[in-house]
């Protein structure tokens, strides 16, 4: 490894440590400062778990996980960090971790207003987005993010000084993710007027209104944008339809439900927007592998393993 991977390495570790710290064993712990979480997991996922991942930055510390969007697979490890510019339904699996030296992970969600400010004085990039980029995206570590990351996470040891330097310290972390390499999907997406910030917008009615049924064309007036062009920026930042999107962001919050509402398998179709049960039963298992109630099962069985 050279000079840079070796910093990286050692504040890794220390950043690992004081993770396993605070969050004293839970798979995942919300923090005192706002959109800090942390994760931890003792052995690899045998497969993919679906989720939704909001717009934030994503680091591992320790072992290493994948995200597929679509058919693109973003591996990141304590070297490369994850971005996500918008509400995306993705396929998540944890790679490697183990008793000794479990995953650890922590992400920070982006507040888009700070962001906003920021990028009006951020330098402009040679290079435009790709048009095939999606709103995901891996940028390589760098031991001056890296550094500010521990600073934000040494902060929940300082209650009395978070209110003051949190915000200072989210705002420097979000100044280096604008300025990397890997800043300019995130840049299209905040711009005002961009065709990004069109579809994000539309993506957040969606996320809201989910149980409603919305076509692609009131989307399309929504973002004010033609049908094709609508549809296509779409497509290109999500890896999926529309239609798809909304289809995706029923089932989960219909899981969430059964899982952790005791809600039936009708109800829950009901509640999040469905008028046929066999319809909701039949896409269900197409997305999950099994049937609603054989699915629900085997996750109650996960968690009394765990």
């Amino acid at each position: 490894m050279n000079t840079e991977q070796n910093r990286i390495s050692a504040i890794s570790n220390e950043l690992a440590a004081m993770i396993e710290r605070h969050n004293q064993g839970q798979a995942m712990q919300e923090t005192a400062i706002e959109g800090l979480a942390f994760y931890r997991q003792t052995e690899p996922a045998d497969s993919c778990s679906l989720c939704v991942v909001e717009p934030s930055i994503a680091l591992v510390v320790q072992g290493a996980k994948s995200m597929t969007l679509g058919d693109q697979e973003f591996r990141y490890d304590p070297y490369h960090f994850l971005i996500t510019s918008l509400d995306l339904p993705a396929r998540m699996q944890v790679l490697e971790a183990n008793d000794q030296a479990p995953y650890l992970g922590l992400v920070l969600k982006f507040d888009l207003a700070v962001m906003s400010e920021l990028i009006v004085q951020a330098p402009l990039q040679k290079e435009p987005p790709s048009e095939h980029d999606k709103g995901m995206v891996l940028g390589a570590m760098t031991t001056t993010l890296l550094g500010a990351c521990q600073r934000l996470v040494a902060l929940l040891d300082e209650p009395d000084s978070q209110a003051v330097l949190a915000p200072l310290i989210k705002r420097e972390i979000f100044w280096r993710v604008l300025i990397s390499e890997q800043g300019a999907r995130l840049r299209q997406v905040v711009s005002a007027g961009s065709q990004g910030l069109r579809v994000a917008r539309a993506i957040e009615w969606l996320k809201t209104h989910y149980q409603e049924h919305q076509s692609v064309d009131e989307l399309a007036d929504m973002a004010q944008m033609s049908k094709s062009t609508f549809h296509h920026h779409f497509r290109q930042l999500t890896a999926m339809s529309p239609l798809q999107y909304q289809k995706r962001l029923r089932l989960l919050e219909a899981r969430r439900l059964m899982l952790g509402e005791q809600f039936d398998a009708s109800s829950a179709a009901y509640k999040v927007g469905y008028e046929s049960p066999s319809q909701f039963s039949r896409e269900y298992s197409r997305l999950f592998g099994t049937s609603p109630k054989r699915d629900i099962a085997a996750q109650r069985q996960q968690i009394k393993v765990n």
